[in-house]
C-alpha cells in the first residue's frame, strides 16, 4: 500500500474505531503519532500513521497501557502484536488484525484471526458478523483511496478459500427427498462471496445445491436446468441495471425458469415496478433471500 494516502484524524476514526478525542489525546500527550501537513498547513495521516495505530489498539484494548505502549519502538508493539489472539476483547480486536493482514497482505495473520474468530463464535456468524462488516469497512478505504485494489483481492481471495473449504466440508447431500436447488451469478456479475456463502448455509440445512459460477449466461442456462431439473433456481445482480435493462432481464428469466421457483437479490431492480410471474421471488439482498429457507 502506498504511503501517499491521507487521512484526516475522522477518517483514522472510522477505520480504527479510535474516538477522534482520544486520538489527539494519545498524540498531544503520548506522541504516539506524529501528524504530517499540507502545503496549506493542513494536518493530515498516512498508511504508516494508520497500521501503527491499529496496532497501538490491538495492545491497548489488551491491558496495555498508552504511556506504556508510547515508550515501545515499532517492532516490539508488532512482536507483541502477534502475542495476542485478536479475540480476546471483542470484535473490534478482529478487525484490526484483519486490517493488518490486509495491509501487509499477511496470510499467516489471516488465517491466524479468521480462525480463532470461528473457535469463539462459529463459522457463520463469523462470515456474516465479521468479514462482511469488514468488507463494507474496506467500502470505505475506496471511497479515500487508501488501499490497492490488490489488497481488496487479496482479502477477497482468502475469504473465498475459506468458504470454498467450508462447502467440501459439509457431507454431500444424496436424499432424494432433499429439494434441488442450483445458483448462477449471470453475464457481467463476478463478485460471488455472498452466493458461496448462501450455498454453505442452503447445503449445511440439507438442500441438495449445484452452484455454476461466476458470468454464466443465461443462453446456457435451459440445457443445464434439464439437467439438473431444480426446484428452486437462485441469483444475484449487485450491478447497477436501468429499467429497461432490468425488464429484458426478467424477460429472458421468465423463460428460462418457468418450471421452477427463482429467488433473485438485487437492490437496483427492487426499485423498478417490474412484471413479475407469481414464481419469481425479489429480495434486496442474499441475507433476507436466504431467512426463506
Amino acid at each position: 500500500m502506498s504511503v501517499l494516502a491521507q487521512y484526516s484524524i475522522k477518517d483514522l476514526e472510522v477505520l480504527t474505531g479510535i474516538r477522534a478525542a482520544t486520538l489527539r489525546m494519545w498524540e498531544k500527550r503520548y506522541q504516539v503519532i506524529k501528524p504530517l501537513r499540507t502545503q496549506t498547513n493542513i494536518r493530515y495521516y498516512n498508511n504508516i500513521h494508520l497500521k501503527a495505530l491499529l496496532n497501538i489498539n490491538v495492545l491497548n484494548r489488551n491491558g496495555i497501557k498508552i504511556s506504556h505502549i508510547a515508550k515501545m519502538s515499532n517492532t516490539e508493539i508488532a512482536e507483541k502484536v502477534k502475542d495476542f489472539s485478536f479475540v480476546k476483547s471483542g470484535d473490534e480486536d478482529i478487525f484490526d488484525g484483519l486490517m493488518l493482514s490486509m495491509i501487509d497482505l499477511d496470510e499467516s495473520l489471516f488465517h491466524q484471526v479468521f480462525y480463532k474468530a470461528v473457535s469463539r463464535m462459529g463459522f457463520e456468524s463469523t462470515i456474516n458478523n465479521i468479514i462482511f462488516p469488514f468488507f463494507s469497512r474496506i467500502g470505505v478505504m475506496w471511497q479515500i483511496d487508501a488501499i490497492n485494489p490488490a489488497q481488496e483481492h487479496f482479502m477477497s481471495n482468502m475469504v473465498r478459500q475459506k468458504l470454498i473449504a467450508a462447502i467440501d466440508n459439509l457431507p454431500v447431500i444424496t436424499s432424494p427427498a432433499a429439494k434441488k436447488i442450483t445458483m448462477f451469478l449471470p453475464e457481467d456479475e463476478l463478485h460471488e462471496l455472498g452466493m458461496l456463502f448462501l450455498h454453505y448455509v442452503l447445503k449445511n440445512k440439507g438442500y441438495a445445491v449445484v452452484y455454476l459460477g461466476q458470468a454464466v449466461p443465461l443462453s446456457d442456462l435451459p440445457k443445464i436446468l434439464q439437467i439438473s431439473n431444480p426446484d428452486i433456481l437462485i441469483s444475484h445482480i449487485s450491478n447497477a441495471m436501468s429499467e429497461a435493462d432490468a425488464a429484458v432481464f426478467i424477460s429472458r428469466m421468465k423463460i428460462v425458469s418457468s418450471l421452477a421457483k427463482f429467488y433473485f437479490a438485487s437492490r437496483s431492480l427492487m426499485e423498478y415496478n417490474l412484471n413479475l410471474p407469481p414464481n419469481f421471488f425479489i429480495f434486496s439482498n442474499l441475507k433476507t433471500l436466504a431467512s426463506e429457507f
